[in-house]
């Protein structure tokens, strides 16, 4: 584990495997700690304040006589379209 000591007086500890991509992080973007720590906290905080996302609506489930695929409000279509279909034949 990493102790990181801040102007703030505040000690974090870090675990490794987080310092280690911290440390990653410093060296592909070319920052200073204090500014990676910061940008990531700043990132973390703002996806933690963002509403969190809604689940999908769900109903309650039951038997039915229709099959899959069959919507029962086009029935009516479907059965003018076979009246036509019969009186032009």
């Amino acid at each position: 584990m990493m102790l990181f000591a801040f102007k703030m007086r505040t000690t974090l500890s870090i675990d490794d495997d987080l310092a280690q991509s911290i440390e990653n992080l410093r060296e592909r973007k070319n920052l200073s700690l204090r500014e990676a720590i910061n940008q990531l906290l700043r990132l973390g905080l703002e996806s933690s304040e963002r509403a969190p996302q809604e689940r999908p609506f769900a109903g309650p489930v039951f038997d039915s006589e229709l099959r899959a695929g069959i919507d029962p409000m086009r029935m009516n279509q479907l059965a003018d379209e076979l009246e036509v279909e019969a009186h032009l034949s």
